[in-house]
């Protein structure tokens, strides 16, 4: 019991963190879940499925709240599903070591601009050439790096002058759509503990539901900059950890 308390524990934390910035947790769980007890692939497993989980309850929630706008987050949703798979299968002839350190960079470039560079939004939203331009690069990213891509898709969109409300009520509809796929097919392989997923389902709900509403009832567009940042230079170093 106290072991399924400590993943409920943990999960919570950071679903409802990384929501505040409307992406998934998976990036850091998938390195925290082992600490726990879990093997590599039960854990990618999990934080699979909590993406999916606390994602599906923020867009939900965002939806009801009528700030949900399909006209923008389709193109994201339909370049990014088919550009992960190829990814995947670009992947096999990647160095992952480059591209992983390619990866770092670019999150602590963004991190820095997005806290620290002041700029006025200078593309319309409506402009869907960039919206595939940019699922279709990050597709291609997520699925090399077998990532959801939430970390990656949020500091373009912003830095390239989107809302950064709009950025992120889209990004929390399109991850579960890269993450929920790469779960089903891991179940097809691993005896998962069915009591342990359903906790941290149940503890992603609450932090999806919990991340969702500090975003849109608590935070400006100031300090969804500020979370992303902080999220993105937690990634980094997640990263750079697993690389040294």
């Amino acid at each position: 019991m106290s072991e399924y308390l400590l993943y409920f524990t943990v999960t919570l934390v950071f679903s409802t963190l990384f929501a505040m910035g409307g992406v998934g947790s998976a990036i850091a769980l998938v390195s925290i879940f082992p600490m726990l007890g879990s093997t590599t692939d039960i854990s990618k497993a999990l934080a699979l499925f909590v993406n999916t989980s606390s994602m599906i309850t923020t867009s939900i929630m965002n939806f009801k709240r009528g700030v949900l706008d399909f006209k923008f987050t389709m193109p994201l949703v339909i370049s990014v599903v088919i550009s992960s798979p190829i990814g995947a299968l670009l992947s096999q002839y990647i160095n992952h070591i480059l591209l992983q350190w390619i990866l770092v960079i670019f999150l602590l470039t963004s991190a820095s601009l997005l806290l620290f560079k002041k700029r006025k939004t200078a593309i319309i939203y409506n402009k869907i050439w960039i919206l595939y331009s940019v699922g279709s690069l990050v597709g291609l990213l997520s699925g090399m790096l077998g990532i959801g891509g939430g970390s990656l898709i949020m500091p373009l969109l912003i830095l390239l002058g989107f809302d950064a409300k709009k950025s992120a009520y889209g990004v929390s509809f399109v991850i579960p759509f890269s993450t929920l796929g790469a779960f089903l097919t891991y179940v097809q392989f691993i005896q998962i503990d069915w009591i342990l997923l359903g906790v941290v389902t149940i503890s992603a709900l609450i932090g999806g539901y919990l991340g969702g509403a500090i975003m849109h009832y608590k935070l400006s567009q100031t300090q969804i900059k500020k979370v992303i940042a902080i999220v993105l230079y937690l990634i980094a170093f997640k990263i750079i950890l697993t690389l040294v």
